[in-house]
């Protein structure tokens, strides 16, 4: 397993932005489908974005699409998570995953997909 660590999660106003950093201890990330997951207090883990092993292929919740972006560097083995113009119903319990397999909207979209999550980084957007 590739073991995550999430940063830059904090506290901003609505319409503000934050960027979100997942780094990984693999000596190589070129292999893994990569994903962001959100979870609010007593909500279920949601899909937010995943990135294929490339860079070149993306998906996106249609709650955050136009305002989120995930990118990745493999030279730094890490991902990213832009996300602008935040609202209070971001605030969650961010975190990234790896996964080393296909990248269908139906694997990357399920939790059950991924082998291996970061401890997570708490968004909080104040109204």
């Amino acid at each position: 397993q590739v073991q995550l660590v999430e940063s830059g999660g904090g506290l901003v106003p609505a319409g503000g932005s934050l960027r979100l950093s997942c780094a990984a201890s693999e000596r190589t990330l070129r292999r893994y489908t990569m994903g962001w997951f959100r979870q609010a207090p007593g909500k279920e883990r949601d899909f937010v974005a995943a990135i294929d092993w490339s860079g070149g292929s993306r998906y996106y919740a249609d709650s955050v699409k136009g305002r989120f972006t995930i990118s990745r560097d493999n030279a730094k083995k890490t991902m990213y998570l832009q996300m602008n113009s935040l609202k209070p119903e971001d605030t969650a319990v961010y975190y990234c995953a790896a996964n080393f397999g296909v990248f269908t909207y139906d694997a990357v979209t399920t939790t059950g997909t991924y082998a291996s999550w970061g401890q997570g980084t708490q968004v909080t957007v104040s109204s």
